[in-house]
């Protein structure tokens, strides 16, 4: 099918810097400030992406691994809640040691570079026990969330707590906290009170003392030392958004597990996969996009894109890791010059003293795997390569994309989820450049491979016309009138990947035929090879090579296992199997090998004992906690839930939703050397009955009860070095 763009009357944005309230300086002279449409690092405009990772939910000794990861696929802010529950459970008494150390994970943060946003409440929610809320609060003489004197005061002591934690980290002394996030969904949601779930259900107030309430948390975070070049909140909703005083933020979730906490039922196609126009005045009511104030005064960024998502009871399901990248490519052909990924490395819920479970009770006591991009341990998934092929791309074009303008197609203003038929595509463009947003995705819906379709754009020097074929469940980013090192592309069906030396590498989506358009003439492109461009090179990858892409200091590589740069040294990761090292070669056009680097410990099948109706005992050999970086126990189960005990204590937890049951196992080492490993798995019951006798006994009865563990292995984790 063929669609047509008049682009050649488009007006440029009117940009302009913001005030003060959005700037700030550090002792070396650098500068971070914001226009009405984007981050700008000295004046020029940066590309953020922010990427979720909650320090108390990670094991101290995987910080600067996570950082690491983090920073190797293309995240350079990262935003961290602070739960008051988990340093204040008890009144008065704060803790920060262990996973709580706030100043020793910003050391870390600061070891590599990351910049931080703060997200300290006093609310978060987060999936915390009370949105983070601690239990003694609701034994006090007032409402929590409001403008009265006796929150204010508690929060004030939380704030100056913080504060002394982070004091020395902030941006202006040379550090890396550079935002702080104001509340979080200020009378737009809340959480329950855990004290009363299952019995009447009462939440946590929601507020009602609207911008006042907003604006004294900011003056009290600066009265206790709490500055940052800019402070921020969430937007959607219809949230309370001092936008005066704070950037507003935005987000989007397509698989939304509390639809499901009260009853079961069938998710339905969400509108998050059609392409919005998210920064016009003209346009202020889209869906899950009604902002209060002019969207052209603010830019459009965000702070919670689904970057995976968590099963709860109700709702389980493996998450289709495409539906990240494609919401990404969605959120940027709709205007936004700042990504903002809830959560992108997922963690494990840490433990109280007075409250063992600090966590909601929808999901698993200890578990945040959130199926997200790295993974509660540290695992990358597929959606971590499809999102660093975005982020490569934004660094790449950084202080040209940020000033481009979002065009929409008519078709797409009045489209339904449901309707698959209509090519869903959007433009960015400055002046004749720019790129061509296409979107094949739609959640909880079946997509099919589209053929033959034409996008015809109409620009102030010309047409050109994109005609492709694109395979169901894909998304990509097309440029047109890109600059090849002083050689003009008209147009590719190919997405910009980086720019190494002379050479172009370009990624071909799956069921797209890469052709790229030189001096009115088409070059077919085959994949994985480069043609030359006079002193150019262009090379090709496929989607799963892409994958496998990395670059490090001007060096291109192909590496079918995690390659990590910690800035000293280059490293590869390796679980299971070997890995295959590739380096690119200016001079042959071509990744040439490298090595192949053997990794001894292919995954173990354990044996295991039942031990009573779905209790299994594991043992777990010596081999796992001899010095290696990690070891993880995989398990495949039957079952309603899984818990896994080292001693007494809960370790880990699963919703059962067919997937793998990751767990963790050498930071128990101590345990698990003297005793074995515990599997209970709770049986999905059916025909569930609960008879009541004399004396108030009760007793649950079922037709059946089915609960197997099926498979149990090891997996031994290196890193490897690799020397030069």
């Amino acid at each position: 099918m063929r669609y047509d763009m008049n682009l050649s009357q488009n007006t440029e944005k009117n940009i302009y810097a913001l005030d003060g309230r959005f700037h700030g300086v550090n002792p070396s002279g650098q500068e971070i400030g914001f226009t009405n449409y984007y981050m700008t690092v000295d004046g020029k405009p940066f590309f953020g992406v922010s990427g979720e990772m909650h320090f108390s939910r990670v094991s101290p000794d995987q910080w600067e691994d996570s950082v690491v990861k983090m920073r190797c696929g293309g995240v350079n802010i990262l935003s961290t809640y602070v739960f008051w529950n988990v340093h204040e459970e008890e009144e008065g008494v704060f803790r920060f040691d262990g996973c709580r150390n706030l100043r020793g994970f910003l050391e870390v943060c600061e070891k590599h570079g990351m910049w931080v946003i703060m997200r300290i409440g006093p609310f978060d929610h987060g999936e915390m026990r009370n949105g983070g809320l601690p239990d003694w609060l609701y034994g006090k003489p007032f409402d929590v969330r409001e403008d009265n004197p006796g929150f204010l005061a508690a929060t004030r002591g939380l704030f100056r707590a913080l504060h002394q934690q982070m004091e020395g980290h902030y941006f202006h002394q040379g550090g890396c906290i550079i935002g702080t996030q104001i509340e979080n969904e200020y009378q737009h949601s809340s959480a329950p009170w855990e004290i009363t779930t299952g019995i009447s259900n009462e939440w946590v107030n929601g507020g009602q003392s609207g911008l006042t309430y907003m604006i004294k948390l900011k003056q009290i975070m600066r009265e206790e030392g709490i500055i940052t070049p800019f402070y921020t909140t969430t937007a959607w909703g219809g949230a309370v958004t001092p936008t005066e005083e704070a950037l507003p933020l935005w987000g989007g979730y397509s698989y939304q597990p509390w639809l499901f906490y009260n009853k079961p039922g069938v998710h339905p196609a969400t509108p998050e996969y059609i392409y919005r126009d998210n920064h016009n005045r003209k346009v202020t009511k889209e869906y899950n996009f009604e902002p209060t104030y002019d969207p052209e005064s603010r830019p459009y960024a965000c702070c919670e894109m689904m970057g995976g998502m968590m099963c709860s009871y109700k709702y389980r399901f493996q998450l289709d890791m495409r539906a990240i990248d494609a919401l990404a490519n969605i959120k940027l052909g709709s205007g936004c010059n700042l990504l903002g990924y809830y959560m992108y490395k997922g963690g494990t819920n840490p433990t109280g003293l007075r409250t063992p479970y600090l966590n909601e009770g929808q999901i698993p006591r200890r578990s945040y795997d959130y199926q997200a991009a790295i993974g509660e341990f540290g695992q990358l998934r597929e959606s971590y390569g499809r999102l660093r092929a975005i982020h490569l791309f934004c660094q790449m074009f950084s202080g040209f994309f940020e000033q481009t303008k979002a065009m929409l197609p008519e078709h797409l203003k009045n489209i339904q989820p449901d309707d698959l038929s209509p090519l869903r595509f959007s433009v960015r463009v400055k002046g004749s450049s720019g790129f061509l947003f296409v979107n094949n995705f739609q959640d909880h819906a079946e997509m099919h491979d589209r053929h033959g379709d034409e996008v015809r754009l109409t620009l102030p020097d010309g047409e050109i016309a994109f005609r492709f074929d694109i395979a169901a469940g894909e998304n990509a980013i097309l440029p047109f009138h890109m600059n090849l090192g002083g050689i003009r592309l008209n147009w590719a069906t190919a997405q910009p990947l980086a720019h190494v030396g002379s050479t172009w590498f370009f990624l071909a989506p799956d069921g797209m035929e890469p052709i790229y358009s030189i001096d009115g003439k088409e070059i077919k492109a085959a994949v994985g090879k480069a043609f030359a461009l006079k002193d150019q090179t262009v090379t090709t990858l496929s989607r799963r090579d892409a994958q496998n892409f990395w670059v490090y200091n001007d060096t291109a590589y192909l590496c079918d296992r995690p390659l990590l740069w910690d800035g000293k040294q280059l490293k590869a990761e390796i679980g299971e199997g070997s890995a295959t090292l590739r380096i690119w070669s200016e001079t042959q056009r071509d990744f040439l090998f490298d090595r192949r680097i053997e990794h001894p410990y292919n995954p173990v099948s354990l044996s295991w004992e039942p031990v009573g109706t779905g209790r299994y005992t594991v043992c777990i050999p010596a081999e796992a906690f001899a010095g290696h970086k990690q070891a993880l126990l995989r398990v495949r189960y039957q079952g309603d839930a899984g818990h896994a005990f080292a001693g007494s204590e809960l370790i880990s937890d699963h919703f059962c939703n067919g997937g793998v049951w990751d767990i963790r196992l050498d930071c128990y080492a101590e345990t698990l050397t003297k005793s074995p490993l515990v599997l209970y798995l709770t049986p999905v019951k059916k025909n569930v009955t609960v008879d009541a006798s004399a004396m108030a006994g009760l007793q649950e009865k079922a037709d059946m009860e089915a609960a197997e563990l099926l498979s149990a292995n090891l997996m031994i984790i290196d890193d490897y070095p690799i020397h030069a």
